[in-house]
């Protein structure tokens, strides 16, 4: 496994694609209600990251192995999908849940991040989920820290998520992120403390839970992309990129809009990364 180190130099570059994407999501807050087609959403997605912020919508076209090419500039993945929900013409309706996950290139650089939206009035079992996966990403991203290892992020949402009911999708994982979009290592949501690879300051991956509401069992729709729940119950993500530093972590996708860090989030001293 390689696993690349960034520099300060590298890092800087990081920060910038972060906050554009995080950028994006805060334009994006306003248009979320009832009534709006996600398909409209990508379009205002598309046309800021291309004409103000001068960056490249990372997923348009993005074909891995085995993959058609992703036709859309963001993901939207409503209610029981789990993730790579493609924008369409369905208006959004009152009580949906909404995960926009958007990724810019800019420089060379990639900043991923997504965000839960509550369309509308949402009920309480949604509010929970939503706000209960978003304190699973955090209890993943308070793990980082030089010495600490892969499995200790995925145990501690594991843990948490599953002491409230939920159940944690076991296909789908974070991963590195620099001049590539998907790198190594491979960021598991589950696992034992202590297992896998040792965190050092200059990696950068995401922490990115996909938590059910029932069981974890996904299926794949025809389109070849959306992820669905075997069993249609509601699911959410978040979504962030963190760097390792000296002494703990940063969250490199953060702008004005970003939701608070939970209550047991401790502020981070300031960052060094040679």
């Amino acid at each position: 496994m390689t696993i690349t180190i960034k520099t300060a130099a590298d890092v800087e570059g990081m920060r910038i694609a972060g906050r554009l994407a995080s950028e994006v999501l805060d334009m994006l807050t306003p248009h979320v209600k009832p009534g709006v087609s996600t398909e409209h959403l990508d379009k205002l997605a598309h046309d800021h990251i291309v004409n103000v912020q001068g960056g490249i919508p990372a997923p348009l076209n993005y074909c891995p192995p085995g993959y058609t090419p992703y036709p859309k500039s963001i993901c939207t993945s409503i209610n029981h999908q789990v993730c790579h929900g493609i924008p369409n013409d369905r208006p959004l309706k009152n009580g949906d849940i909404v995960n926009i996950d958007v990724t810019v290139i800019k420089d060379g650089w990639h900043g991923d991040t997504s965000r839960m939206f509550i369309v509308g009035d949402g009920s309480i079992a949604a509010k929970r989920l939503c706000n209960l996966t978003y304190e699973a990403m955090w209890k993943g991203i308070v793990k980082v820290k030089p010495g600490a290892r892969l499995g200790d992020i995925g145990h501690n949402i594991q843990v948490f998520a599953e002491n409230q009911g939920f159940s944690i999708v076991r296909e789908f994982c974070g991963h590195g992120i620099g001049r590539n979009f998907h790198e190594e290592p491979q960021v598991l949501h589950y696992g034992r403390p202590g297992t896998l690879e040792e965190l050092v300051p200059g990696m950068v991956f995401t922490i990115e839970p996909m938590v059910n509401a029932g069981k974890r069992e996904i299926r794949e729709m025809t389109d070849g992309w959306t992820i669905v729940t075997k069993d249609r119950s509601l699911s959410a993500q978040w979504e962030h990129t963190v760097l390792v530093t000296e002494t703990g972590y940063e969250v490199l996708t953060l702008s004005a809009g970003s939701p608070p860090p939970p209550a047991f989030v401790t502020p981070q001293p300031a960052s060094t990364v040679a």
